[in-house]
Formats: C-alpha cells, structure tokens, sequence
C-alpha cells in the first residue's frame, strides 16, 4: 500500500492540491472511496504537514443513514481526526426549491461544507470522486450533449467559494480503493440507492459501460484520457479567452460592451466562450449557458441585415446591437419613453451650463463676440446671430414629434431620422442636448446638426458662440 500512497503523494504535489500547515476538510460518507481518502489522508498528513478535519452528512433519506454515520465517527476516533457532524432535511429542502432528490441533497451538502470549512478555517475540501466516477461523468456528458469544458469532466482541483475543492483519488479506479480498505481492514458501506437505474448514471455504470467494453476493455482509461486531454486543452482557450476579454471589453454603466468586428475578428471557438465569459461576469451564480443561447447571440451579431436590435440574455441580462458597438446589461436599455426628461433655461448673459444627464456630462459655455469672428472649429460649436435669438434659450432632451430645418436642406426634419442617419446608439438618443429658443424652433443639436435659424456673420451684429465639451 506504500506504492498508493506515493501515488497521491506524487499527485497531489504535482496538482498543487495542498501545502504545509493548511486545514483540509475531508468529505466521509462512509463509502470505500471516502473511507480510503480519509484513511490515506490520515497517513500522508503528517510528513506532508498537513490538518485534517472530517465532515459527514446525514441525509435523513435512508434507513441504513444512521449505521453509516456511526461508522464514520467510529473510523474519525479510531484516526483521532474530529469529525463535523449535520443531519439535513432533503425533502423539506426539495419541496422549497423545486429541486430533484438528488440535486436538493447536493445543494445542502455543499452548502454545510462550504460553511464548515469557512468555520473552521478549511483552505481545502477534499472530495472522494475517483477515475470511475470521472469516466461515467464524461461518458454521461457526451450523451447529454457538451462542449470542450463539459468533456473535461471534473477537475482535480478548483475554486469554489473561496476554498479550493481538491479530488486527489480522481486518477484511481475504485478497485484498487476496496482493495485498500480491505488491505487496512477499514469498514465501510454500499449505498443500496447506488443500484437503481432510476439514476442516469447508475444505468450508465451498471447496463452502459459493460456493454461499450465489449468494445474497448480499457473503456473506462480512455474516458479518463479524453477528460485530461480535454481539461488541458479547455485551460488553454480559457485562458486565451480572458486574455481577449482583457483586451476587447470595455465595463459600462450597467454592464460590459465591446466592439462587433472585435467579436467578429476572433476564431468562432473564442466568439463562444467570450460571450459565455461575458454572461458570466455579469451572473456569477448562473450554473451555464446553453449552446443554443451563446450561438443564437454570436449569429445575430454576424447578422448583416440588423443595426440596431435587443434581445433576452438570461438572468435578466439584455444583449443589445447598437450599430457597430455590442452591449451586454444587467437591466433593460432605456427607450426614450423611459428616459426622464430635463429641460434647462438659459439668459443672455449665461457663462456655462452642465448637462449631467449625458453619459458623459456635457459642458456648455457661451461666449459673445462682434460679428464676423472664426466659424465654428468643429460640430461641438454653434455660432448664432444674438439678433435673432429669442431668449430664453433652452437646452433639453428630445420630445415625440420634434423637428429641425437643418441647415442646407428645404423644410424640415425629424430629429430620429437625424439620430438614425448619424448612427446614434437608441441608449444615447433619449438623454442627448437639443438647444431652443424661447420660441420653440430647434436651434442645433452638438454633434449632430444645426438648423438655419439665427446664421452669424450679419454685418454690425453681435453673435453668440456656444461651445460644448465633455466633462
């Protein structure tokens, strides 16, 4: 058994699943595969350094529950490793949440042993899952239906919730467990449930794989083996992915953006799991996005037909086309009907004036001048004969129906279709400043257009000059 032994020993310092003076909270549900974990463990801790602290769940869903639990306390003092105790109340739990049996006993399970582990000052928790179990994990992924990540199957070792979940026997058939439970005389318990079919993966286990070895006798190692492969080659595209998220995202107000031909740029696998990232950094607590949901986004953006559309991301996230900008929102995009309105009054001898309403404010500052001064340096100023102006000038955001006679074009028209020729994002459009007079003709929007009210350069005049910068 010392060849075991050093098998994880090897394991662990080659994943990094422990160090010196670390507290490992170890998962016992009686089972040979926890029972030999806890057993190496309580062998490996000392000359690795390391604590060891038991945790065992009572699911209250089996008569054989209490046997077992008294099992495992007995094997805890026989190691002198203390054990942490709690009975849960599955089916109380399960009727709150909807959930499955199996999948509301999950829940409970690693909750207490998330709680267990902050109480106790438990950098680790080390779970029983061994290359069986990862072999039926990939299998049953593959049938349900996964990508790269789901083929990678379970991780030796990963983050959750501030502890790291280690499994160090995930490379060890259960065999050579019972074997070393029988070796070391350990007593441990069968789960009865573990021969219902009713259960995917015990069909899977007791029906599926004896029949696909038939076909391959060394099925269970290549199933191993396509998970390491697949676990490896997904950290490097996870990997590359963070770095093109470092990169093309940009945070706003409510969310993330970036870029379409950015997204549009990269290889279709990057597309994929960068909209995948995205969701997941604006839903940290989102389980997964389906295939069909990233692809139905990475195909509208590929779309060359819509400028300007929204649609349902999940987990009350909006994903927005805004011409050539993509954004990504925890809430909904303001339509201008919700938009709040502002309106503010200007005098003759106003100096400047700051539009907080914009993203990002706006700073207006008037100046007067003999006529006949520069023209306007760019579309941020205005020049206008004071002569013509009636004041109060007002400076607003857009109302249905508005107007303007643009400068060099007969009539009028509407300021959406200016916003839809100059390509203004819809977010933008409600909360962008129009200038007025006092009687209600539409003078200039900055940045956008001017009307041909109130021109400058009369001989003898006066003019105003109105400059708009952001703040």
């Amino acid at each position: 058994m010392n060849q075991l032994l050093n098998e994880i020993s090897a394991t662990a310092a080659r994943e990094g699943l422990w160090r010196a003076g670390e507290r490992i909270l170890v998962a016992v549900s009686g089972g040979p595969d926890s029972v030999a974990l806890l057993h190496i463990l309580s062998q490996l801790a000392e000359r690795e350094r390391f604590l060891l602290t038991a945790a065992h769940i009572h699911h209250g869903l089996r008569q054989a529950s209490d046997q077992e639990a008294e099992a495992v306390q007995q094997l805890c003092q026989s190691l002198s490793i203390a054990c942490e105790y709690e009975r849960l109340d599955v089916p109380a739990h399960k009727q709150r949440s909807g959930l499955s049996t199996q999948l509301a006993a999950r829940e409970l399970r690693y909750r207490f042993l998330h709680e267990t582990a902050e109480r106790i000052g438990a950098s680790r928790i080390a779970l029983g899952h061994h290359a069986d179990d990862q072999a039926e994990t990939v299998l049953m992924r593959v049938l349900r239906g996964t990508g790269l990540s789901g083929l990678a199957g379970m991780k030796m070792r990963r983050s959750d919730h501030g502890v790291e979940l280690i499994r160090p026997l995930l490379a060890m058939p259960k065999s050579k467990l019972i074997e070393y439970c029988e070796v070391q005389g350990l007593i441990y318990s069968e789960d009865a449930s573990n021969t219902d079919r009713h259960y995917l993966r015990n069909a899977l286990r007791l029906d599926v794989m004896p029949q696909l070895q038939t076909y391959n006798p060394e099925l269970r190692e290549a199933l191993c083996r396509l998970g390491e492969m697949a676990s490896q080659e997904d950290d490097l595209l996870q990997s590359q992915t963070e770095q093109c998220y470092k990169r093309l995202v940009r945070p706003e107000k409510d969310g993330l953006s970036m870029d379409r031909q950015d997204l549009l740029g990269l290889h279709v696998a990057l597309q994929r799991r960068l909209i995948k990232l995205i969701l997941y950094y604006l839903s940290p607590e989102r389980d997964s996005t389906s295939y069909e949901r990233v692809e139905a986004m990475r195909m509208a953006v590929a779309d060359e037909s819509q400028t300007t559309w929204r649609t349902d991301a999940g987990d009350g996230i909006r994903f927005a086309r805004e011409y050539e900008r993509l954004h990504w929102l925890r809430s909904n995009l303001h339509m201008a009907s919700e938009v709040p309105k502002y309106q503010y009054e200007v005098s003759a001898h106003a100096r400047e004036l700051i539009i907080r309403e914009t993203d990002p404010p706006m700073v207006f500052s008037f100046h007067s001048a003999d006529a006949g001064s520069s023209k306007p340096a760019n579309r941020y100023e205005a020049v206008f004969d004071v002569q013509a102006l009636h004041f109060p000038l007002t400076i607003r955001n857009r109302r249905p129906g508005d107007r303007m006679a643009v400068l060099g074009l007969e009539g009028t028209k509407k300021v959406q279709d200016m916003f839809v020729d100059d390509k203004i994002p819809p977010s933008q459009r409600g909360t962008l400043p129009i200038v007025c007079d006092a009687d209600g003709k539409l003078l200039w929007i900055p940045g956008i257009r001017r009307s041909s009210h109130a021109l400058a350069g009369l001989p003898g005049g006066a003019e105003l000059r109105i400059r708009v910068q952001f703040a």
